[in-house]
């Protein structure tokens, strides 16, 4: 191995390890590891140790980490969750990109910046942090709440706006009004024709090619990553930017039912990618451009944060939504997003400003992504606290969005041939019934029936809240191993009765503990039916057959297997 390839192997490795330790230490007090791993950049670079450089390496492979954050956002953004409030989310949407971005210009206008900077910072401080909120969220099991869906469909049209954005700035942002329109209307067209291309996929050959290769999980991992490089190769062809390509061809997949399973295959990969893209960032930043605006940076992230939420909770308010809706919509969108360092990123790399509006950028991200995480995580208490003014001012209507999902409803894990038995009873007592299962058999068995059907792994957050675990009254589960029927009850609302069949009476008084109301022992149930059947045979071998009625699973010789 050549010099050159260890010290780039080298500098990977350090940036690796430094990485997972201030992750480590970021989640242990209740940081974003996005944070954790752009002070890895600052850390290693020039601003701190200057141990790492930003090399040919690190820079392809955060370019990729780029094409894959984007990818992975896209398969975060399920229409079905903002199915129902489609109106007033597009009305809050819109209101707040164009108010958020007065404001932002606005704020960077009067601490000086000026010309292109100006621009630039307005366009890459609208954004959430898709990331972050979603994962605060889907961990306080607010992901599903009508605050969490209004903010999750927000947050999808400010998405589709920064594939705009980076589009823009990728091809420069620069000339008159007419190159400038030129360009927008060749990226909107273009757009427009890799959607549609993502769009006809979706409703033709894609859900059958998942759907054959989907018992495989590696196998669908594998045409999951070629059916993003296939679009990122589009969009380069096109002279558009990767995030476009990426972002559309997850978008194609999140709508189908395997894109959670998809997701939690993606995420080890895409994380690894990040780790490098969020610390090129930091080495590339200089202590001088990290402290040239310091204090500007401060000043907009108290103004920003505050006027965020104002924004916000007026544009929630209008559409007619209660107080405690208003409010905690509006405190959980307070951040300036991790994307306002990937245009400012890509902003330098176009010439189009210089390092030190990166480095102001940077600290406005690292400090309110900071901050907001402790405000998502108490903003039912911040709601209670500020209830009495809400109420004082008028905040607050008596919309209740029909939301999609289920509650009071029975959900099944694994679909066996015992399941198969219980189902019957399961169906004529509940309305609604949600079977969770990573074989797609159980989905062409039920595929006509009043069963709704979740593909996934039960271990996998995102899977349990598809299937509204947390809104359950019953849950069946012959999923393995025990630690997946841990996960299952530890969601389940407190007066929900569990059946959960174990292995052993060790796993089955573990799962005592942890709640269920009845285990079943599967080998010692069909020990104690097969003795049954035995003891009736003998006893009078001849009257067996009419004398067994209770016979369910049993097979007799000449009968079809």
């Amino acid at each position: 191995m050549s010099p050159e390839a260890i010290a780039l192997a080298s500098d990977f490795a350090i940036v690796v390890v430094t990485a997972t330790a201030l992750a480590y230490v970021a989640r242990r007090t209740g940081q974003p590891t996005l944070v954790a791993y752009i002070l890895t950049g600052i850390v290693l670079g020039p601003v701190v140790l200057g141990v790492v450089t930003e090399d040919d390496l690190i820079g392809v492979m955060a370019e990729l980490g780029l094409g894959f954050l984007l990818f992975l956002l896209g398969l975060e953004m399920r229409f079905d969750r903002i199915k129902g409030i489609v109106r007033p989310v597009i009305n809050v949407a819109a209101g707040q990109t164009v108010l958020q971005t007065a404001l932002a210009f606005g704020v960077a206008y009067a601490l000086g910046f000026r010309g292109m900077d100006v621009i630039v910072i307005a366009l890459a401080t609208v954004f959430g942090a898709t990331p972050v909120i979603v994962k605060l969220l889907a961990d306080q099991g607010d992901l599903d709440s009508l605050p969490g869906r209004i903010d999750v469909g927000v947050l999808i049209v400010q998405d589709i706006y920064l594939v705009i954005v980076l589009a823009l700035v990728g091809a420069g942002l620069a000339g008159g009004a007419v190159e400038i329109g030129t360009d927008v209307a060749r990226i909107f067209g273009l757009m427009a024709a890799i959607g549609a291309a993502s769009y006809l996929s979706y409703r033709s050959f894609l859900p059958w090619l998942l759907g054959a290769v989907a018992d495989d999980r590696t196998v669908l991992f594998v045409i999951g990553l070629a059916w993003a490089f296939a679009f990122i190769y589009a969009a380069e062809r096109l002279e558009l930017s990767v995030e476009v390509g990426a972002f559309i061809a997850g978008l194609g997949l999140a709508q189908l039912p395997y894109s959670t399973e998809l997701k939690e295959r993606m995420e080890p990969l895409t994380d690894l990618f990040l780790v490098v893209f969020f610390s090129s960032i930091g080495l590339g930043l200089a202590a001088d451009h990290l402290a040239a605006y310091w204090v500007e940076a401060l000043v907009a992230c108290a103004v920003m944060m505050v006027g965020n939420f104002l924004i916000m909770l007026y544009l929630i308010d209008r559409e007619g939504f209660s107080a405690e809706t208003s409010f905690i919509g509006s405190v959980n969108m307070v951040q300036v997003s991790e994307f306002s360092l990937v245009v400012g990123a890509l902003a330098v790399a176009q010439d189009l400003v210089d390092e030190p509006i990166l480095g102001y950028l940077s600290l406005m991200a690292l400090v309110t992504m900071t901050l907001s995480t402790y405000v998502i995580l108490t903003n039912r208490a911040l709601y209670e606290r500020a209830r009495p003014l809400l109420d004082r001012i008028g905040v607050g209507g008596d919309v209740d969005a029909d939301l999609p999902g289920y509650e009071g409803h029975a959900v099944v894990v694994g679909y066996d041939d015992l399941v198969r038995t219980a189902m019957p009873p399961i169906r004529e007592h509940f309305e609604q019934v949600v079977v969770v299962e990573r074989s797609t058999a159980g989905m062409d068995e039920l595929a006509d029936s009043d069963v709704a059907f979740v593909y996934g792994d039960a271990k996998h957050g995102d899977v349990r809240t598809d299937a509204d675990v947390s809104e359950a009254a019953l849950l069946v589960s012959v999923a393995r191993p025990t630690s997946v029927n841990r996960h299952l009850l530890a969601d389940l609302p407190d007066d929900a009765k569990a059946f959960v069949a174990a292995v052993d009476p060790v796993e089955a008084r573990d799962l005592y503990e942890g709640g269920t109301d009845y285990v079943i022992l599967r080998e010692p149930l069909a020990g104690t039916a097969l003795g049954e059947h035995v003891r009736r045979y003998l006893a009078d071998p001849e009257s067996y057959r009419e004398r067994s009625p209770g016979s369910i699973g049993r097979i007799e010789r000449g009968e079809p297997s």
